[in-house]
């Protein structure tokens, strides 16, 4: 048996769980969120506790177990808690603004660039080098933060770019340097 699937989910209080059709809803204080099952995975709910169930004991039976219960965890802390991903902006210049459903960025291009905010996600700028991507969707977070970082990932020699924060960037030396300064 998967070791992470077979774990008991407990149910908060102020979150709703309903399984129809092979989809599973999750409602809580901060929104709703569904996602389709694979067909060979059950969901069983009995006295405010969470149990997934697989069909055989094939290899992808077993994946699937731990991760659609891994899953409807990450759905239930996005409806209560949320999500946030955090990016730093490092550059001379390299700054970011949200206007409306834009996120409006200067790196350093001929031109500004503009990122149309989807649906459900929620941007802020604390400082113009550092953004917020929030919401209730972990994976929906992690994809408008990949591709924000895309669009001008840290260069090697001197750093510059958008990164998420924390990640270390390894930095090459130069060429004046590797041949002993051009001497």
């Amino acid at each position: 048996m998967s070791r992470i699937g077979k774990k008991i989910v407990t149910i908060p209080k102020d979150v709703k769980i309903e399984v129809k059709d092979g989809v599973v809803s999750v409602v809580g204080p901060k929104g709703k969120l569904n996602r389709k099952l694979a067909g060979r995975i059950s969901i069983e709910i009995k006295d405010g506790q969470l149990c997934v169930n697989r069909a055989a004991n094939t290899k992808l039976d077993k994946s699937m177990h731990g991760l659609f219960r891994a899953l409807i965890v990450n759905m239930i802390k996005g409806v209560t808690e949320g999500y946030t991903r955090e990016l730093e902006i490092i550059g001379v210049g390299f700054k970011a603004a949200v206007a409306g459903n834009k996120l409006n960025l200067a790196l350093g291009f001929s031109h500004p660039v503009n990122f149309t905010i989807p649906e459900g996600i929620k941007i802020e700028t604390p400082k113009p080098t550092q953004l917020l991507i929030k919401g209730i969707d972990k994976e929906l977070i992690g994809e408008v933060a990949t591709e924000i970082r895309a669009v001008y990932p840290p260069e090697p020699y001197k750093g510059k770019g958008i990164r998420f924060a924390g990640e270390h960037v390894k930095k090459k030396i130069g060429k004046a340097q590797a041949t002993g300064g051009g001497k």
